[in-house]
């Protein structure tokens, strides 16, 4: 596949994930059975890739693997569900896993995880065309520099940048103000500037009249701020059995609807159902939606 083929381009995390499903939460020094476990395969770029391929877009993956048995796990699956990755790098490490261990009563989760530092992409590693030939650029702040390098190609080559910022980083800023649209966790505007009321929070971080900013609230829906108007879409109901990857899942419906030119409250609206159903399945990569999927949970919202 040639780099002007490609809708999305995304840059960033991939994982194997170990899950185990608990009765309960974690506790200090309580012995937890799972009730169930297994092998599932994600990471927040190569999820969000995974579901914007799903959603019937052209994706193509930046990032690295280790070159072990994980590594090889993760790149047939993102094979399987059509995701490029000709342009990733395979280096001698242990690729990146996590351990995640889901409350079963209310779908949530805890997440623990390893990389080893030989797994660093570096700005150097970019393919320049790749970036420049894609309809948007996805990143998210695992390798801060690489993401920031490749923000800035996109915008030079007038590319649409969508970022995942979920940590406060020193780069962090500069990310956002790269981006097209910053899409952030809940906690990261307040965590930036000091302003508890997350509108207040979110114009304080707007770069330009013409950029978006959205925020993720979990449960509440989420959030968006176009020029001065602020939108915002509730969560679906539904019953949640597990929300890794929801938010994931959301960047991927964001960035499927925003490409289709929606209204940003049919973005929004798009992107929170296709967070709701990938609640109601196990597994990241695993549980992402098909736009057959979501434009049934729409129509039934109607």
């Amino acid at each position: 596949m040639t780099p002007d083929r490609f809708d999305v381009v995304g840059l960033g995390e991939n994982s194997v994930d170990y899950v185990y499903r608990l009765a309960g939460a974690v506790a200090p020094n309580e012995k937890l059975e799972a009730a169930s476990h297994q092998l599932s395969c994600g990471g927040q770029v190569a999820t969000t890739l995974a579901a914007c391929a799903a959603l019937g877009l052209r994706a193509g993956y930046i990032g690295t693997f280790g070159n072990d048995g994980n590594g090889l796990r993760i790149r047939d699956t993102l094979a399987s569900v059509h995701v490029d990755t000709a342009h990733a790098i395979v280096r001698n490490a242990p690729n990146r896993h996590a351990v995640i261990l889901v409350d079963e009563r209310t779908g949530d989760r805890t997440v623990v995880w390893h990389r080893d530092p030989r797994l660093v992409l570096s700005a150097s590693d970019i393919a320049r065309d790749l970036v420049a030939g894609a309809k948007l650029l996805h990143v998210d702040d695992l390798d801060e520099d690489a993401s920031v390098a490749a923000a800035r190609i996109a915008t030079e080559a007038g590319v649409i940048v969508t970022s995942d910022v979920d940590r406060l980083t020193r780069g962090a800023r500069e990310l956002i103000a790269l981006s097209t649209v910053p899409i952030l966790s809940t906690h990261v505007p307040s965590a930036l500037t000091g302003e508890q009321d997350l509108e207040r929070a979110l114009r304080a971080l707007r770069i330009r009249d013409t950029q978006w900013i959205c925020v993720t609230l979990g449960a509440d829906g989420a959030m968006l701020l176009e020029g001065d108007r602020l939108h915002h879409a509730p969560a679906f109901a539904v019953n949640a059995v597990d929300t890794t990857g929801a938010g994931d899942v959301f960047r991927a419906g964001f960035i499927h609807a925003l490409l289709q030119s929606r209204s940003p409250a049919d973005v929004l609206r798009f992107a929170t159902a296709a967070a709701a159903l990938s609640c109601t399945r196990e597994g990241a990569i695993a549980s992402v939606p098909t736009l057959s999927d979501v434009e049934r949970a729409l129509r039934a919202e109607l």
